[in-house]
Protein backbone atom coordinates (compact mmCIF):
# COMPACT_ATOMS: atom_id res chain seq x y z
CA UNK A 1 0.00 0.00 0.00
CA UNK A 2 1.40 3.35 -1.03
CA UNK A 3 1.75 5.92 1.74
CA UNK A 4 -0.01 9.12 0.67
CA UNK A 5 0.84 12.35 2.49
CA UNK A 6 -1.23 15.51 2.72
CA UNK A 7 1.39 17.19 0.53
CA UNK A 8 0.96 14.49 -2.13
CA UNK A 9 -2.81 14.92 -2.13
CA UNK A 10 -2.55 18.71 -2.43
CA UNK A 11 0.04 18.50 -5.21
CA UNK A 12 -1.99 15.91 -7.12
CA UNK A 13 -4.87 18.40 -7.28
CA UNK A 14 -2.52 20.93 -8.92
CA UNK A 15 -0.86 18.44 -11.27
CA UNK A 16 -0.56 19.65 -14.89
CA UNK A 17 -1.68 16.89 -17.24
CA UNK A 18 -0.58 18.39 -20.55
CA UNK A 19 2.63 19.83 -21.99
CA UNK A 20 2.93 23.60 -21.51
CA UNK A 21 5.29 26.42 -22.47
CA UNK A 22 8.39 26.92 -20.27
CA UNK A 23 6.98 29.99 -18.50
CA UNK A 24 3.74 28.18 -17.67
CA UNK A 25 5.66 25.13 -16.46
CA UNK A 26 7.75 27.17 -14.03
CA UNK A 27 4.65 29.00 -12.81
CA UNK A 28 2.97 25.63 -12.21
CA UNK A 29 5.94 24.43 -10.10
CA UNK A 30 5.61 27.50 -7.89
CA UNK A 31 1.96 26.66 -7.18
CA UNK A 32 2.71 23.28 -5.63
CA UNK A 33 2.75 23.20 -1.84
CA UNK A 34 5.91 24.87 -0.54
CA UNK A 35 8.48 23.08 1.60
CA UNK A 36 10.42 24.39 4.58
CA UNK A 37 13.59 24.33 2.47
CA UNK A 38 14.47 25.94 -0.84
CA UNK A 39 13.86 23.14 -3.32
CA UNK A 40 16.26 22.49 -6.17
CA UNK A 41 14.58 22.67 -9.59
CA UNK A 42 15.59 19.95 -12.03
CA UNK A 43 15.15 19.34 -15.74
CA UNK A 44 15.03 15.91 -17.37
CA UNK A 45 15.43 15.33 -21.11
CA UNK A 46 14.40 12.02 -22.66
CA UNK A 47 16.49 11.77 -25.81
CA UNK A 48 16.32 9.54 -28.86
CA UNK A 49 19.93 8.41 -28.61
CA UNK A 50 21.72 5.09 -28.24
CA UNK A 51 24.29 5.58 -25.50
CA UNK A 52 25.86 2.23 -26.39
CA UNK A 53 27.29 4.09 -29.40
CA UNK A 54 30.36 6.08 -28.33
CA UNK A 55 29.43 9.16 -30.36
CA UNK A 56 25.94 9.24 -28.83
CA UNK A 57 27.02 8.98 -25.18
CA UNK A 58 26.34 12.64 -24.46
CA UNK A 59 28.37 14.32 -21.78
CA UNK A 60 29.20 17.96 -21.28
CA UNK A 61 28.95 21.03 -19.11
CA UNK A 62 27.61 24.55 -19.31
CA UNK A 63 27.24 27.69 -17.24
CA UNK A 64 23.62 28.80 -16.91
CA UNK A 65 22.92 32.53 -17.29
CA UNK A 66 21.36 32.86 -13.82
CA UNK A 67 23.50 30.26 -12.02
CA UNK A 68 22.04 27.38 -10.01
CA UNK A 69 21.93 28.91 -6.55
CA UNK A 70 24.78 26.97 -5.00
CA UNK A 71 28.53 26.65 -5.12
CA UNK A 72 30.55 23.46 -5.57
CA UNK A 73 33.64 22.19 -3.79
CA UNK A 74 36.32 21.86 -6.46
CA UNK A 75 39.78 20.29 -6.37
CA UNK A 76 42.49 20.75 -8.99
CA UNK A 77 45.18 18.37 -10.13
CA UNK A 78 47.87 20.65 -11.49
CA UNK A 79 51.55 21.61 -11.37
CA UNK A 80 52.90 23.53 -8.36
CA UNK A 81 53.08 26.83 -10.26
CA UNK A 82 49.36 26.63 -11.17
CA UNK A 83 48.10 25.47 -7.75
CA UNK A 84 48.12 28.94 -6.10
CA UNK A 85 46.00 30.35 -8.95
CA UNK A 86 43.54 27.46 -8.66
CA UNK A 87 43.23 28.03 -4.92
CA UNK A 88 42.72 31.76 -5.48
CA UNK A 89 39.86 30.94 -7.88
CA UNK A 90 38.06 28.79 -5.32
CA UNK A 91 39.63 25.34 -5.27
CA UNK A 92 39.45 23.70 -1.84
CA UNK A 93 42.68 21.82 -2.60
CA UNK A 94 45.17 21.87 -5.49
CA UNK A 95 48.23 19.79 -6.20
CA UNK A 96 49.56 16.64 -7.82
CA UNK A 97 50.94 13.50 -6.19
CA UNK A 98 50.19 14.72 -2.67
CA UNK A 99 46.52 15.29 -3.58
CA UNK A 100 46.29 11.84 -5.16
CA UNK A 101 47.77 10.31 -2.01
CA UNK A 102 45.22 12.13 0.16
CA UNK A 103 42.32 10.78 -1.89
CA UNK A 104 43.80 7.27 -1.85
CA UNK A 105 43.69 7.50 1.96
CA UNK A 106 39.94 8.19 1.82
CA UNK A 107 39.48 11.97 1.61
CA UNK A 108 36.53 12.71 -0.71
CA UNK A 109 35.15 16.05 0.48
CA UNK A 110 34.63 17.60 -2.96
CA UNK A 111 32.06 17.74 -5.77
CA UNK A 112 34.21 18.28 -8.89
CA UNK A 113 37.76 17.36 -9.87
CA UNK A 114 39.60 19.45 -12.46
CA UNK A 115 42.88 18.36 -14.05
CA UNK A 116 45.36 19.67 -16.58
CA UNK A 117 46.12 17.21 -19.43
CA UNK A 118 49.64 16.54 -18.16
CA UNK A 119 48.20 15.46 -14.79
CA UNK A 120 46.01 12.67 -16.16
CA UNK A 121 48.89 10.21 -15.90
CA UNK A 122 48.88 10.85 -12.15
CA UNK A 123 45.09 11.04 -11.80
CA UNK A 124 44.61 7.73 -13.64
CA UNK A 125 45.67 5.98 -10.42
CA UNK A 126 42.33 7.11 -8.95
CA UNK A 127 40.17 5.63 -11.69
CA UNK A 128 38.62 2.95 -9.47
CA UNK A 129 37.88 5.55 -6.77
CA UNK A 130 36.65 8.51 -8.80
CA UNK A 131 35.11 6.67 -11.77
CA UNK A 132 32.16 4.99 -9.98
CA UNK A 133 31.29 8.31 -8.31
CA UNK A 134 31.33 10.22 -11.60
CA UNK A 135 34.21 12.38 -10.38
CA UNK A 136 36.93 11.37 -12.85
CA UNK A 137 38.12 14.41 -14.84
CA UNK A 138 37.02 14.23 -18.48
CA UNK A 139 37.71 16.36 -21.58
CA UNK A 140 34.05 15.97 -22.66
CA UNK A 141 32.85 17.46 -19.39
CA UNK A 142 35.37 20.27 -19.54
CA UNK A 143 37.13 19.06 -16.40
CA UNK A 144 40.37 18.26 -18.23
CA UNK A 145 41.66 21.59 -19.47
CA UNK A 146 44.80 23.61 -20.03
CA UNK A 147 43.19 26.52 -18.17
CA UNK A 148 42.72 24.98 -14.74
CA UNK A 149 42.17 28.25 -12.78
CA UNK A 150 39.36 29.34 -15.11
CA UNK A 151 37.67 25.92 -14.93
CA UNK A 152 37.92 26.00 -11.14
CA UNK A 153 36.27 29.42 -11.11
CA UNK A 154 33.39 28.28 -13.34
CA UNK A 155 32.69 25.04 -11.46
CA UNK A 156 33.00 26.69 -8.05
CA UNK A 157 30.29 29.11 -9.14
CA UNK A 158 28.00 26.20 -10.02
CA UNK A 159 28.76 25.21 -13.61
CA UNK A 160 26.40 22.37 -14.55
CA UNK A 161 27.74 19.01 -15.69
CA UNK A 162 25.39 16.62 -17.51
CA UNK A 163 25.61 13.06 -18.75
CA UNK A 164 23.12 10.81 -20.55
CA UNK A 165 22.25 7.62 -18.69
CA UNK A 166 21.74 4.22 -20.36
CA UNK A 167 18.13 5.09 -21.14
CA UNK A 168 19.09 8.27 -22.97
CA UNK A 169 17.95 10.56 -20.14
CA UNK A 170 19.80 13.69 -19.10
CA UNK A 171 19.10 15.04 -15.60
CA UNK A 172 20.42 18.41 -14.41
CA UNK A 173 19.82 21.26 -11.98
CA UNK A 174 18.54 24.57 -13.37
CA UNK A 175 18.18 26.55 -10.14
CA UNK A 176 16.22 26.93 -6.92
CA UNK A 177 12.51 27.38 -6.28
CA UNK A 178 13.29 30.80 -4.77
CA UNK A 179 14.58 32.06 -8.12
CA UNK A 180 12.43 34.55 -9.99
CA UNK A 181 10.22 32.83 -12.57
CA UNK A 182 11.97 34.61 -15.45
CA UNK A 183 15.39 33.47 -14.22
CA UNK A 184 14.33 29.81 -14.11
CA UNK A 185 12.76 30.13 -17.56
CA UNK A 186 15.97 31.68 -18.93
CA UNK A 187 18.07 28.87 -17.47
CA UNK A 188 15.67 26.24 -18.81
CA UNK A 189 15.60 27.67 -22.33
CA UNK A 190 19.39 28.04 -22.32
CA UNK A 191 19.73 24.35 -21.40
CA UNK A 192 17.29 23.29 -24.11
CA UNK A 193 19.29 25.19 -26.75
CA UNK A 194 22.51 23.62 -25.45
CA UNK A 195 21.08 20.09 -25.75
CA UNK A 196 19.85 20.87 -29.27
CA UNK A 197 23.37 21.91 -30.30
CA UNK A 198 25.01 18.67 -29.14
CA UNK A 199 22.72 16.37 -31.13
CA UNK A 200 24.92 13.48 -32.38
CA UNK A 201 25.13 13.36 -36.17
CA UNK A 202 24.31 9.63 -36.06
CA UNK A 203 21.13 10.01 -33.95
CA UNK A 204 18.10 9.00 -36.00
CA UNK A 205 14.44 9.95 -35.66
CA UNK A 206 13.13 12.26 -32.94
CA UNK A 207 16.01 13.61 -30.87
CA UNK A 208 14.33 15.40 -27.95
CA UNK A 209 11.33 13.20 -27.13
CA UNK A 210 10.29 14.75 -23.83
CA UNK A 211 11.35 17.50 -21.41
CA UNK A 212 10.11 17.62 -17.82
CA UNK A 213 10.84 20.07 -14.99
CA UNK A 214 10.23 19.38 -11.31
CA UNK A 215 11.15 20.41 -7.82
CA UNK A 216 12.69 17.91 -5.41
CA UNK A 217 9.25 17.33 -3.85
CA UNK A 218 6.83 18.23 -6.65
CA UNK A 219 5.26 16.34 -9.54
CA UNK A 220 6.90 16.86 -12.92
CA UNK A 221 5.56 19.32 -15.48
CA UNK A 222 6.11 18.50 -19.15
CA UNK A 223 7.45 21.21 -21.44
CA UNK A 224 5.79 21.80 -24.81
CA UNK A 225 8.77 21.43 -27.13
CA UNK A 226 9.31 22.44 -30.73
CA UNK A 227 12.84 22.35 -32.12
CA UNK A 228 13.87 25.98 -32.50
CA UNK A 229 15.86 25.38 -35.68
CA UNK A 230 13.02 23.40 -37.28
CA UNK A 231 10.50 26.09 -36.34
CA UNK A 232 12.49 28.69 -38.27
CA UNK A 233 12.56 26.65 -41.49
Amino acid sequence: MQYVTKRTKNNDKLRVNSAVEPAAAIAALKKFKATKFDQTVNVCFHLGIDTAQADQALRGSLSLPKGIGKTKRVIAFCQSDVAPKALANGAVKAGADELVAEIEKGWMDFDVAIASPDMMRVVSKLGKVLGPKGLMPSPKAGTVTTNVPEAVKEYSAGKVEYRADKGGNVHAVIGKMSFKDNDLVENLEHFIRAIEKVRPATAKGIYIKKITVSGVMTPGVQIKYVNAAAAEE
